[in-house]
């Protein structure tokens, strides 16, 4: 197993880690190793990325485990925030449907021998998601805090629409084509 695929793991493997300090009270802190722990799972994505394509190590367990990898470390957060009061459970439903969307067009895709990249849209809900996260499981109590958070969660539901209604009508013919076989 090559590095990106190792560090693709050790995400996985921090997830509950993340989820522990992030739901269990009473933790001294634990709001901010949560915190700490979700950025640094964030950061490895980039990472594992960066290092497959510089090293050409791209492998088909890499292109299935690290977006499952990404999927699963931002469900559990949103997961955790409907658990906590923070985020209403409408969002979150709304934000994972939009996942599971999404990596059912790519697998149809993938099917019809077709690849499709991330679009700017995804790229940039997926970096409003990891920071409404990291705003969110710090949760610090100032209105004016308070204020950009709801605006952070809107913004990232407002970009989960956009960026899939973008990515199915750029792709649609790829549906059109599985009908026609």
């Amino acid at each position: 197993m090559n590095l990106p695929n190792k560090i693709t793991i050790v995400r996985i493997l921090m997830i509950p880690i993340f989820l522990i300090f992030m739901l269990v009270p009473g933790i001294t802190y634990g709001q901010y190793i949560a915190a700490a722990i979700f950025i640094l799972a964030a950061l490895t994505d980039a990472l594992d990325g960066y290092l497959a394509r510089k090293n050409n190590l791209i492998t088909n367990f890499g292109k299935f485990m690290d977006p499952l990898a990404d999927k699963l470390l931002v469900s559990s957060a949103l997961i955790s925030f409907v658990e906590l009061k923070l985020v209403p459970a409408w969002i979150v439903i709304l934000i994972i449907a939009r996942e599971f969307i999404i990596s059912g067009f790519r697998l149809i895709a993938s099917d019809n021998g077709v690849v499709i990249a991330a679009s700017w849209w995804g790229k940039l809900k997926t970096n409003v998601q990891i920071v409404m996260s990291v705003m969110l499981i710090i949760n610090l109590d100032y209105t004016i805090i308070d204020i950009l958070e709801q605006i952070a969660i809107y913004l990232a539901l407002a970009l989960t629409i956009i960026s899939m209604v973008d990515y199915i009508w750029k792709n649609i013919k790829v549906l059109s084509e599985n009908n026609s076989k």
